[in-house]
């Protein structure tokens, strides 16, 4: 059972990831009309991967007894200056998203929660990897610069990103 702060922060958190998955397919729709195929389509999985994410939070606050309650949502930027632009946008928000959910899991911990401690470990991990993919691809950029041929190998390479879902919550990853 979820204590009263327990449930709101999870249910602010869940509007989180709704958020962040709107981000990504406005970003996704901006490198379409840029031409950049590529990155529309890492950008595209980068959607479905926070819809996961937000599903996960809306199942787990339903199971543990309590209701979710959806909030308005900001709408994202829908033109960014470059795909660098993009990248770094990425990483800045996926470095708020690791705050948000070190700070739920230090909410966990003070109050001996110890089931959305567990829940909140797959997202640790998740959080670990997403930042450290940005970087990869943020150093990329930076290194070819205005290189029509590097932007397009980057672009290439980002198209090969598939979507796969993840282990249902519960079973091992």
């Amino acid at each position: 059972m979820l204590s009263a702060e327990m449930a709101a922060a999870l249910n602010r958190h869940l509007n989180t990831e709704l958020y962040s998955a709107q981000l990504y397919l406005s970003m996704s729709s901006y490198a379409n009309f840029l031409g950049l195929k590529g990155a529309a389509n890492w950008f595209m999985v980068q959607y479905q991967e926070e819809m996961v994410h937000f599903t996960r939070f809306y199942d787990y606050i339903n199971s543990q007894g309590e209701h979710v309650r959806l909030g308005s949502l900001d709408a994202p930027p829908s033109e960014f200056a470059s795909l660098l632009a993009m990248f770094q946008k990425t990483l800045e928000h996926e470095t708020y998203i690791t705050k948000c959910i070190n700070e739920l899991t230090e909410l966990a911990v003070k109050e001996r929660d110890h089931a959305t401690q567990i829940f909140l470990q797959w997202f640790i991990t998740e959080q670990i990897e997403e930042e450290e993919n940005d970087r990869a691809i943020i150093g990329k950029l930076k290194l070819v610069g205005d290189n029509g041929y590097g932007l397009l190998m980057i672009d290439n390479e980002l198209g090969t990103r598939v979507f796969t879902p993840p282990p249902a919550t519960g079973q091992a990853p």
